[in-house]
């Protein structure tokens, strides 16, 4: 059996429980899941999934790009103030 040696990691708590439940369901503790990772970087010679930002859907592209638009325009009336704004809509 190979020699092991403990180790301390800080995970958020939220992330742990959520983590572990999972891991559970697979029949695997967290340490089974580190070793895992951490054979995988070894393997793979570096983190073994790419890591980037998540694709965003198209609708939320789009309305990023009017956003920046919107902002462009001359015309778009500008506030100085949340406060000053919500006096323009007459609630």
């Amino acid at each position: 059996m190979a020699v092991t040696t403990p180790t301390q990691i800080r995970i958020e708590e939220g992330i742990k429980k959520q983590a572990v439940e999972l891991l559970e369901g697979l029949g695997l503790n967290l340490s089974d899941a580190v070793n895992i990772f951490l054979r995988q970087v070894i393997l793979q010679n570096g983190i073994p999934f790419e890591v980037k930002y998540p694709e965003l859907k198209q609708e939320v592209i789009e309305a990023m790009e009017e956003a920046k638009q919107i902002s462009k325009d001359p015309s778009t009336k500008r506030y100085s103030s949340f406060s000053e704004a919500l006096e323009d809509l007459d609630l």
